[in-house]
C-alpha cells in the first residue's frame, strides 16, 4: 500500500520542518524536509529522509556532511522556497539571501545554517539506509545550538504554530491509570 504525498493518510502525520543545507556539486543548497528526526540522545543522531536523486542527497553523498536548521514559526515562507524547487535548477540559497535570509557558517563543519531558526545541528554522515522511495541520511551531530524560538509544525499540507498546551490528566485520573497498569503487570 502507498501513502502518497497529500493523501488522507499522509495528512494525518504531524512533523517539523528541517531546513537541510549542503554543499557540493550542486553548490550551496537548501531543501525543506518534513521527515527530520532526532533518533538518539547520546550521541545525538539526526535522521533525514530524502529522495535519492535530489540535489541535497547528491551533495551529502559527495561531502559526507549536512546542516539541519529546524524552521521557526515565522519561517514558513523560507520552507516554501526551500521546498518548492530543485537545487539542480534554482540557486535557492542565493534567492533566500536576496530576500533577507542570513546563513551562518557551521562552527565544526563546512555547512551553512539558517539564522532565526529554532535549532542548528551540524551533522557528519554516518550511514545511508535505503527504504522505499526515500533514503534515510543518518548524521551524528558534531555541534548544535538551540534557540528561544518555537519550531514550525507541518500538518495537512499546512504550516502550524504549536501553542496550546494539553494539560495532564488530573491527579485522581493519573492515580487510576497507574493502579490499572499495575493491576495488569505480567
Amino acid at each position: 500500500m502507498d501513502f502518497p504525498w497529500g493523501s488522507e493518510y499522509h495528512q494525518k502525520f504531524v512533523t517539523n520542518v528541517g531546513l537541510i543545507t549542503s554543499n557540493g556539486t550542486h553548490g550551496r543548497n537548501i531543501m525543506a524536509a518534513e521527515w527530520t528526526y532526532l533518533t538518539s540522545y547520546s550521541p545525538a543522531i539526526i535522521v533525514v529522509s530524502i529522495g535519492p536523486h535530489k540535489a541535497t542527497a547528491e551533495n551529502i553523498v559527495e561531502t559526507k556532511m549536512f546542516g539541519v536548521s529546524l524552521a521557526a514559526e515565522d519561517q514558513n515562507w523560507v520552507s516554501s522556497i526551500a521546498g518548492d524547487s530543485s537545487g539542480k535548477d534554482v540557486k535557492k540559497v542565493s534567492a533566500l539571501e536576496e530576500l533577507g535570509v542570513t546563513f551562518t557558517k557551521g562552527k565544526k563543519l563546512d555547512v551553512q545554517l539558517v539564522e532565526g531558526s529554532s535549532l542548528h545541528a551540524e551533522c557528519k554522515l554516518i550511514d545511508i539506509v535505503k527504504h522505499g522511495d526515500h533514503h534515510l541520511f543518518v548524521g551524528e551531530v558534531v555541534h548544535g545550538q538551540a534557540f528561544e524560538k518555537e519550531s514550525l509544525a507541518y500538518h495537512q499540507n499546512k504550516y502550524w504554530k504549536i501553542n496550546t498546551l494539553i494539560e495532564k490528566p488530573s491527579d485522581a485520573h493519573r492515580e487510576k491509570m497507574n493502579t490499572t497498569v499495575q493491576k495488569h503487570r505480567k
